[in-house]
Formats: structure tokens, C-alpha cells, sequence
């Protein structure tokens, strides 16, 4: 009895070793892909080239985002960028701080925007930093407009039983909240702010593209449009794909030869371990059920909540994938 407990007690300690070694191994060859990956993409971006980034998902800022598009600004190895969106908006000063890095590189060298499914609000706003603006016909463009958007929770704190009181220096200090209805002041000061940046949208949009104020005005309603519908509008200058979006940097001299490199995000070892196939591979290492890897990026630190002013069409939680 003793040696077939000593066996067990063996075994036992052998699966923990090799569970172990398994773990350090899948992570040893999660970062020798990654370093590999961004080796090869170096050696790519070093020969002259057609850029591509992707806006996709929800717009926030992002500083690793407008860190690369300066590079790309600044590489004399690209010669044209081609923007790829598919994205409903997000914040404002996401939209305007990825507008204004296109800005500068459009100052160097030639900016296409080539629409994928969506291309609404803040991601419009993008869009429009571009000289020159592709759509599928069946794109979805447009939502231009800005919104606040906050929970009243009052009536079911009242149900729970639950009163929070706030003591504030004045009025409209921390309005609106959560737990009480915003009042008359409270709304007019957030519509101010609404309408002020909703202004500055439309002017920006007019001073994009080929309309004059009265009709920028008559699009900037919140509607959406197809791409065939957009381009009629004006609101984007060609109906196609990335080919179309070639055509036109040739047209501006570039060569349509090049290759066109995506420039993905420059993740760290740590960040492609934490990405969504390899949070898998680390679930089923572990024993985990594979939803358990979503658990594990959002504890990683994934944003689900957009604050402050928004430009977006039908708010999801999803943040933007790959700038």
C-alpha cells in the first residue's frame, strides 16, 4: 500500500511538472512568433511600398496608433498610405486625433480611404481626413453628428431602497449622474457642449469635401447612406475596393507596382500573448473553457466603456481592433 501511494504521489507531481513545461513552452513560442512577425514586417516596410492601416471597431484614442502613422509620415520607404474603415465612431477626440495624424501625413504623401462595411460618425470623420474616398456600394456611411449619453438609475435605487445624497460647491458640479434626473440646467449645458462640437464636425466635413455649408447641413442629420447613395451625395469620391483605391494613388504617381504593406500594431510579446488566439491557446493549456479567454482580455485591461462626447452610430462595447 505504502509503494502504490508513493506511485501515486510520483505521478501526480510528473503531470505538475509537465503541465509546467507545457505552459513555458507554448509561451516561448508565443513570443518567438511575435518577435519573428515583427522582424519580417520591419524588413517589408524598409523597401518602398503602399502603406495600409486599419480603423476597425470602436474609435478611442490610441497612442501606439498615431505613434505609427507618424512613422509612416515620416518613412521615406512609403509612398502612399491607403486608411481601411470599418468602424461605427466612437469619441470625438478619438475621431479628431486620428484626423488630425492623417493631416500630417497626407502633407507628405497621398491618403485614400477605402471603406469596408461602416464607415459612420467618428469613422467618417476619419474617412474625410483622406484626399480621396472609396466605398463598396453597399457601405453604410454617414451618421454625422456628436451625442451624450449617461444612466438615469433613480427609480431603481428607489425599488432597492437606496437614497444617495451629494453635497457639491455648485449646481451643475458632476451633472449629470447617475442617481438622480438631470435637470433643465444640466441638459442645456450638455446640449451647449453637444452643439458646439457638433459645429465644429460639420465644419470639418465641409472643409473635406466638395459641398457647400447649406448642404453639408442637409447630410449632417444622424442619417446613414449606402456608398452608391454617398457618392451621389458627395460624401465619398468613388464606389470600389482596394484596387480602386490603388488606381487612384497611381493617379497621384505612385507606383502600382508596389506591394501594399499592412502596417499592424507594434505588440509587445506580452500584448500578442494576450490577443484573442493566443488567450485560446492559454485557456486550453490551463483546462479553461474557451469563453474564459474574453475573461482574460478584459481583465488584461480591455476598455468597454467610451466616455465623454461620442460620434457614433448604434454604441457597441467593442474596442477598436488593430489602429
Amino acid at each position: 500500500m505504502t509503494q502504490s501511494a508513493d506511485a501515486i504521489i510520483d505521478r501526480r507531481r510528473l503531470r505538475r511538472k509537465l503541465t509546467f513545461w507545457r505552459i513555458a513552452t507554448l509561451v516561448i513560442v508565443a513570443l518567438g512568433i511575435a518577435a519573428l512577425i515583427n522582424f519580417t514586417s520591419g524588413i517589408g516596410r524598409n523597401t518602398p511600398h503602399i502603406a495600409k492601416v486599419k480603423i476597425e471597431g470602436t474609435i478611442l484614442e490610441d497612442d501606439e496608433l498615431l505613434d505609427r502613422l507618424d512613422k509612416i509620415a515620416e518613412s521615406n520607404a512609403v509612398k502612399g498610405l491607403i486608411v481601411s474603415v470599418d468602424s461605427p465612431g466612437g469619441t470625438t477626440a478619438g475621431g479628431e486625433a486620428i484626423f488630425d495624424a492623417l493631416r500630417k501625413v497626407a502633407e507628405k504623401k497621398p491618403v485614400v480611404a477605402q471603406v469596408g462595411t461602416l464607415a459612420a460618425s467618428a469613422g467618417y470623420m476619419i474617412a474625410s481626413a483622406a484626399d480621396h474616398i472609396v466605398a463598396r456600394q453597399s457601405s453604410i456611411v454617414g451618421s454625422i453628428g456628436v451625442l451624450f449619453q449617461y444612466p438615469d438609475i433613480s427609480q431603481l435605487l428607489t425599488k432597492l431602497g437606496v437614497k444617495v445624497e451629494t453635497i457639491k460647491s455648485s449646481p451643475l458640479k458632476a451633472e449629470p449622474n447617475f442617481f438622480s434626473p438631470a435637470s433643465e440646467e444640466a441638459k442645456a449645458m450638455i446640449r451647449n457642449m453637444i452643439m458646439d462640437s457638433y459645429d465644429w464636425f460639420v465644419g470639418l466635413v465641409e472643409s473635406r469635401r466638395p459641398l457647400d455649408h447649406a448642404q453639408t447641413l442637409a447630410l449632417a442629420n444622424g442619417a446613414v447612406f449606402t456608398g452608391r447613395q454617398a457618392l451621389d451625395n458627395k460624401l465619398v469620391d468613388a464606389l470600389g475596393g482596394e484596387d480602386a483605391a490603388v488606381d487612384w494613388l497611381k493617379s497621384k504617381g505612385v507606383d502600382g507596382n508596389l506591394s501594399v504593406i499592412e502596417w499592424k500594431p507594434e505588440k509587445s510579446g506580452t500584448g500578442w500573448f494576450l490577443s484573442e488566439s493566443a488567450a485560446r491557446l492559454l485557456t486550453r493549456a490551463l483546462g479553461l473553457p474557451e469563453e474564459s479567454g474574453s475573461l482574460l482580455r478584459e481583465v488584461a485591461g480591455e476598455r468597454i466603456f467610451a466616455p465623454g462626447l461620442l460620434s457614433i452610430w448604434h454604441t457597441e462595447t467593442a474596442p477598436v481592433k488593430g489602429q
